[in-house]
């Protein structure tokens, strides 16, 4: 539809919007391992809990930005990034609202979270996903990030990836 943008600006990690994208992303992401794993959805209390707990404080300034994209002024997306160490930072919360997938937005989220953690100090980025997120596997090797050996042991992380945000080519 001609006329539709996305505009992707820092937010703060407990706005309204951020909270009902952390949500959104939550519940996708634990219902689909429920789904595959044990054939059922999360259980509502854990699921309350699971958000609860991920308050996102960690993509705040000094060390941490969250960026939420819009789509025609509607909140659609986010991403964000914090730094783990003065020259590495983690790419973290990718996520665009179903209904706005396909237009764009997630590649422009992931570039506007590179461009954050470049302001914060960070000369490459780390991110680990799960197996069945094929999407989002396919979207990072798009976008040049390759597969790394793990750099964690969090439990459901089966693929880590990294990419360089001082190559050739890269505005710094």
């Amino acid at each position: 539809m001609a006329g539709m943008t996305w505009t992707i600006t820092p937010e703060p990690y407990d706005s309204p919007a951020a909270a009902a994208l952390w949500r959104a992303y939550y519940t996708e992401v634990s219902d689909r391992w429920y789904l595959l794993h044990e054939g059922h959805r999360t259980d509502p209390d854990e699921l309350e809990r699971e958000v609860a707990a991920g308050t996102g404080a960690e993509l705040a300034p000094p060390t941490g930005q969250l960026l939420i994209g819009r789509y025609d002024g509607e909140p659609a997306g986010s991403a964000g990034v914090r730094l783990l160490a003065p020259d590495t930072a983690e790419l973290t919360r990718v996520f665009v609202y179903e209904g706005m997938r396909g237009q764009g937005g997630a590649a422009l989220l992931v570039a506007a979270a590179e461009e954050a953690a470049r302001t914060l100090g960070a000369g490459h980025l780390i991110l680990d996903t799960r197996s069945d997120l094929v999407e989002a596997r396919a979207l990072y090797a798009r976008l040049g990030y390759r597969e790394t050996e793990p750099h964690n042991d969090d439990q459901y992380a089966e693929h880590w990836f990294r990419k360089d945000l001082s190559a050739p080519g890269a505005v710094t």
